[in-house]
């Protein structure tokens, strides 16, 4: 069956009892028990809940792993994963990374031992140079945030297979929809699914998809254990926005080439990030790995003045973190979702104080094109219109 069919029907063969289209939210934290020995197969929410196991088997399907596991945000899915690696253990980490990422590494990880080393992960030679006897996983967000740099996941995965590494991969920013890295040789694919899976800034949530029986097992005992679960409401408001995930991710990838190839020839701006683009370094490889793009990218203005009042004057876009949701929302990286990335590193990478990250939204694209333009144009006034 076609991905979008799988979307659209989630839940919907999984009401036995009732026929009901929709699956029924269960609120029940305590399920009772036939007799001694005996179970329904639910006995503790945490352990699992109907609501919630209906989204896990779904997003194991559309991810083509063994498990799925839900989580109670992105960063409560990182942690969960993050659990599997011991005081002493070493991972291989994108250079270009969501900061929330980098804190939880650095300030939380780093206290039990675990450390890690950021390098382009897509270059062999970079992987080969900080691989040590102790390095246990490489995690990988292709595109990276916010510079949209892509990783060839099949390449990757071979060398980290030859390493007896994990392969963890970000798949937030492009969904099942788009990408399935557990087809290309990923172990483990991890989601915010807040973003684009959720689509309507309006749930939080986390998933966690894996490949292989041992694994599986290793994180449900995790997930139980550690018991940063997803809600029963929330799992159906997950499922929910999943339903229509093609239907928007067609229009995000759309928005976005247009918008990006816009701005590319603007003259305030010197940079547009966006693997769509053939100027892209990624694009050849994103052409070939995934079937499609995201509706997020960034772009760098020529001048910093041109930052403050473009982020003030934009009404239909929103300024406000976040991303992947059906409103239109333009972050500063630099003091917003990177903050925590120290300031030599932000810089080398490219994350500095004139990039801009635009997730762009479902609204019409002359309207949203008509904002940013506004935008633009009046903080060009404001600095006396000089192009640098």
């Amino acid at each position: 069956m076609n991905i979008e069919s799988r979307l659209a029907q989630i839940g919907s063969l999984d009401d036995a009892e009732t026929g009901g289209v929709s699956f029924p939210v269960y609120h029940s934290t305590a399920f009772r028990h036939p007799k001694l020995g005996h179970s329904t197969g639910f006995d503790y929410a945490r352990t699992k809940s109907p609501t919630r196991s209906v989204l896990e088997a779904a997003a194991a399907d559309l991810e083509n792993g063994d498990a799925g596991f839900a989580c109670s945000s992105g960063m409560a899915a990182l942690q969960t994963i993050f659990a599997l690696f011991s005081q002493g253990d070493h991972l291989l980490v994108s250079l270009d990374l969501y900061g929330g990422t980098y804190r939880m590494l650095e300030q939380i990880m780093s206290r039990f031992g675990v450390t890690a080393s950021y390098i382009d992960t897509d270059d062999l030679d970079a992987l080969e140079s900080h691989f040590k006897p102790n390095t246990k996983a490489v995690l990988v967000e292709t595109p990276t945030n916010p510079l949209m740099m892509v990783t060839d996941i099949a390449k990757i995965s071979a060398w980290a297979k030859r390493k007896e590494c994990l392969l963890i991969i970000d798949n937030t920013l492009l969904t099942p929809y788009f990408q399935r890295p557990i087809e290309l040789g990923a172990d483990i694919v991890i989601h915010s699914a807040t973003k684009y899976l959720g689509g309507h800034n309006d749930v939080l949530a986390g998933l966690i998809v894996t490949k292989g029986e041992e694994l599986s097992k290793e994180v449900a005992f995790l997930h139980n254990s550690i018991g940063a679960v997803l809600g029963p409401q929330d799992s159906w408001l997950l499922m929910r926005g999943m339903k229509t995930l093609a239907l928007r991710m067609e229009r995000h990838q759309d928005n976005s080439i247009r918008i990006a190839a816009w701005l590319k020839a603007h003259p305030a701006v010197e940079e547009v990030y966006h693997p769509a683009l053939p100027h892209h370094p990624g694009h050849e490889v994103q052409n070939r790995q995934s079937s499609g793009n995201t509706g997020i990218f960034s772009f760098k203005m020529k001048d910093v003045r041109t930052i403050e009042p473009i982020l003030r004057h934009i009404r239909l876009i929103a300024f406000a973190e976040s991303l992947g949701g059906v409103e239109s929302l333009m972050t500063y990286p630099a003091v917003q979702t990177h903050a925590d990335i120290p300031l030599e590193i932000r810089e080398a990478v490219g994350v500095d104080d004139r990039l801009l990250r635009f997730s762009v939204g479902i609204e019409h694209i002359d309207d949203l094109i008509a904002d940013l333009g506004e935008a633009i144009d009046a903080a060009l006034r404001e600095i006396g219109g000089k192009q640098p």
